[in-house]
């Protein structure tokens, strides 16, 4: 979609270019996707050259933000990245395009990028004209569409531990329609030590991160996700729905694991 208001584009070169005020931009799927009133001025992070993966001395793994979504699904770190790319309600052709950070910072509830950095303990690196700070993927996305970015900031990359990457872990999704969106997004992996954490996305408004110091019992389980008390209601599932289904994948997944 044209964007008829937009009067310049520019591309980032240095971090000063971020206290700009202008909308960002990396792959740019869903800014084109939907008329932006208001927004006059795009900033294209591209410009900034951002190596889409680095992997570290410590085993962790850095996806930067402008990495495409097709780039990770074809790395082999873990079975969730073809998974939760695969989640992404598009084509083959927009999975080459849209970007990992774009998906997280859109904030949707079905964004299986956020899916993916919950469900793996990440970090989130944000960026700034004149600083950086980080902060676990479980606590960047507030609601819909909203995030812990402040004007100003934007999200530099994703840091996936290596703990988490060597983890054994389970996915459920399921949806409404064979290629629908996201009713619910249920993950769980166990580490070394025993601790088992499960991930529940898509059917809330935020992610949500069950714990537990080993594999819990199914009543505990049970109890943790119906601990859950805002469920999202909109065309692509009821709350009852999400909540029923949640509570199935959760338990499937405690018997795999376990």
């Amino acid at each position: 979609m044209d964007l008829v208001g937009v009067r310049e584009y520019r591309v980032a070169t240095t971090r000063s270019d971020l206290a700009l005020g202008a909308r960002v931009i990396g792959g740019g799927t869903w800014l084109f996707s939907e008329p932006q009133p208001g927004v006059t001025e795009v900033l294209d992070l591209l410009g900034f050259g951002w190596d889409p993966v680095v992997r570290h001395d410590d085993g962790s793994l850095e996806i930067a933000a402008t990495c495409t979504i097709a780039t990770l699904r074809a790395l082999p770190d873990s079975p969730l990245f073809p998974l939760c790319a695969d989640s992404l309600l598009a084509s083959w052709k927009i999975q080459h395009i849209a970007t990992v950070g774009g998906n997280i910072a859109t904030a949707l509830p079905a964004g299986p990028m956020t899916s993916l950095a919950v469900a793996l303990d990440a970090e989130v690196v944000i960026w700034s004209a004149d600083g950086e700070r980080r902060m676990p993927a479980s606590e960047f996305v507030l609601g819909v569409q909203h995030t812990a970015l402040v004007p100003g900031e934007v999200l530099r990359s994703i840091i996936f531990p290596e703990h988490s990457l060597s983890s054994r872990q389970g996915f459920r999704r399921i949806a409404l329609s064979p290629l629908g969106r996201t009713g619910t997004l249920v993950t769980a992996r166990r580490e070394t030590s025993g601790e088992t954490v499960f991930g529940v996305t898509g059917g809330t408004p935020r992610p949500y991160v069950l714990r537990f110091a080993s594999s819990p019992d199914s009543r505990t389980l049970a109890d943790a996700v119906d601990g859950i008390d805002d469920w999202y209601d909109d065309a692509h599932g009821a709350p009852d729905w999400r909540r029923a289904m949640s509570l199935r994948f959760a338990e499937e997944l405690r018997e795999e694991l376990s």
